[in-house]
């Protein structure tokens, strides 16, 4: 073995543990900070935008738990006096009058709640995605001349929601309000020690990708 060999693969073995050396710290720093890393990523994808009084407030599909309740406290502080239903499309077991229409879950709490009858309006026709109910309200806009329409959410999907909702509703004039708020099982905070956390974020990311490549 020569002396160029030798240097040259002395070098090289310094050069090996420089890099290894820089890995371990990387990993170890990012294991010790892995809370404040995911919580910033979470902080970084979620949307909420500043409310504003608006034309409506939407209940899209999904969500029964949140989205009717969030709607409901938003018309009782006056920022609304309309609140839309999308129309979902009823599952098989929907059909059978096993259990109630998706539509009528919404309808159903947002009455309880005190939204009288004249103020809840459906729209859509047997919606089944964010896709096709950013279409039905673009039409609704159109027809009825609103401009704002505001949308209670969830934290993961307020992303992809807000940019497919005004991609559809732009070309009529009309632009959508994200209201995101937290689910019942999980924050920012601690999404990732939630298997509902974990699940609703990769899969929001993977859908955000799929509707950018879409439509």
């Amino acid at each position: 073995m020569t002396d160029t060999t030798r240097r040259a693969r002395s070098s090289f073995g310094r050069i090996f543990t420089l890099v290894l050396g820089a890995l371990i710290i990387i990993v170890g720093f990012s294991w010790l900070a892995r809370s404040a890393i995911l919580r910033e990523c979470a902080v970084l994808w979620m949307i909420s935008d500043p409310l504003e009084p608006a034309d409506a407030i939407a209940v899209l599909g999904g969500g029964v738990d949140l989205r009717p309740f969030a709607a409901a406290e938003l018309y009782k502080q006056g920022i609304a006096k309309q609140i839309l239903v999308a129309n979902v499309r009823r599952s098989p077991i929907e059909n059978l009058a096993i259990i109630p229409p998706h539509s009528e879950l919404n309808r159903d709490v947002l009455l309880k709640l005190g939204v009288p009858d004249y103020a809840i309006i459906g729209f859509g026709s047997s919606v089944s995605s964010t896709f096709d109910e950013a279409r039905a309200l673009a039409v609704w806009a159109k027809d009825t001349g609103a401009h704002t329409i505001i949308v209670p959410t969830e934290l993961f999907p307020s992303r992809r929601e807000r940019w497919i909702l005004n991609y559809e509703l732009a070309p009529v004039g009309a632009h959508v309000i994200i209201h995101a708020h937290k689910p019942l099982e999980y924050d920012v905070n601690d999404w990732w020690r939630h298997e509902e956390g974990v699940i609703d974020f990769q899969n929001e990311a993977i859908k955000y990708v799929y509707y950018r490549l879409k439509y």
